[in-house]
């Protein structure tokens, strides 16, 4: 079953991780779910099957899977998909033609690829807000307005959204709100729980957790839009195979563990970049001098792995910060337990205009920083060198 198991409301995080969905199998009695790599199952007599008839429907990996997704995010069920995009577009998919849809006007390059080049041909109507900024939200509704659309923290400039304000405006539209919890992990914010309809992930970074496979996430709050996008997840097939989800389902065991060392070697990270010579800004929702450091620490437990910095020079600074890098593998995609260097501009979200870009703040300077879980002096060495290549270019 992929809805949430009754049992595990009282139990910790890391318990339901490891338990929730994954009771020993029946007839070995293996401790860890098996890799089902089956595309069908046989039916005892015609439409009598044993709750699963064909993989692109339900396959039993992906329900365990699924069942502790649930778990985690507090909500009524959860279904995983072959990438966080192909998560996003079937949720986009519950639209149609003439709907209106608002959204982050800082979110993953991708995304905006996907509303503005793919369903803008479709009649979807988009419009792209600092929702950081409630009234900024709250004037872009129309009677048209269907979804509301959320990242945060934001994708690559770390804004904080308020998870509940957003609920209020949505729910008084009698519209979807959909949050991108990519950075944050069900760990550190959970939005259904703070009134959105479905939480979403690219499960490739942080729950996963090892860059070794690619896939998405949508948790659900109620049982009506969990059925609504099940039959189109069905319809449209985007689903994970079972090895992967057997990986995501190994990932989400430590995910815990992981982010704990992920959010400490980050704000070290983030404390001493501070005030370096060459560094004109660091972006870290743990620093005082983060905007809505009060917002992040009221509706989160913590402030993720994320730190993005914009270096002098634009360009050619951050070529030669990021060319001097070892332990920060220049490399696009997040969260996995190596650390890594993205360039927005060109990288991540080369999809976006380059005004949309501009007036936004990703400015040619700007790099992405995910902090991953080696020894933290080994990574302020590392960034060291990164600094002095930066101001030999000065």
């Amino acid at each position: 079953m992929a809805h949430q198991e009754p049992g595990w409301d009282g139990a910790g995080f890391t318990t339901r991780a490891i338990h929730a969905g994954q009771d020993p199998e029946a007839t070995t009695g293996s401790v860890i779910v098996p890799i089902y790599q089956t595309s069908t199952y046989a039916q005892e007599d015609i439409g009598a099957h044993r709750g699963f008839e064909y993989s692109r429907t339900d396959n039993p990996t992906r329900s365990a899977l699924q069942t502790a997704m649930a778990a985690l995010d507090g909500a009524h069920g959860s279904l995983a998909f072959g990438s966080g995009m192909a998560a996003e577009a079937t949720i986009m998919a519950l639209l149609q033609p003439g709907d209106h849809v608002i959204a982050s006007d800082d979110l993953y390059g991708g995304s905006y690829r996907l509303f503005d080049k793919v369903f803008g041909r479709y009649g979807i109507v988009f419009d792209f807000v600092d929702a950081s900024r409630p009234p900024e939200v709250e004037r872009a509704f129309t009677a048209e307005t269907r979804m509301v659309w959320i990242e945060s923290p934001t994708n690559p400039l770390l804004k904080i959204v308020d998870l509940s304000a957003m609920a209020r405006l949505a729910q008084g539209a009698g519209a979807l709100l959909v949050v991108d919890n990519t950075f944050a992990t069900p760990y550190l914010q959970r939005p259904v729980e703070l009134g959105a309809d479905i939480a979403v992930y690219s499960a490739t970074k942080y729950l996963g957790g090892h860059s070794d496979l690619v896939m998405g996430i949508a948790s659900v709050a109620s049982e009506e839009l969990y059925h609504r996008l099940k039959f189109h997840q069905n319809a449209i097939g985007a689903v994970p195979g079972p090895m992967d989800s057997w990986l995501l389902l190994r990932g989400l065991k430590t995910l815990a563990l992981r982010m704990e060392r992920h959010e400490r070697n980050a704000l070290g990270v983030a404390r001493y970049l501070e005030g370096q010579k060459g560094i004109e800004r660091v972006i870290y929702p743990g620093l005082a001098a983060h905007p809505q450091r009060e917002l992040a620490a009221r509706q989160m437990a913590g402030y993720g792995g994320i730190v993005t910095i914009e270096v002098a020079g634009g360009i050619d600074g951050a070529r030669a910060f990021m060319g001097a890098l070892r332990l920060f593998v220049t490399a696009e995609s997040l969260g996995g337990v190596e650390s890594l260097a993205d360039h927005p501009a060109i990288m991540t979200h080369a999809s976006v205009p380059p005004e949309l870009r501009e007036a936004a703040g990703i400015s040619d300077g700007l790099i992405r920083l995910s902090v991953g879980i080696e020894d933290e002096p080994d990574l302020l060495q590392d960034l060291d060198r990164g600094l002095q290549a930066l101001l030999s270019t000065q």
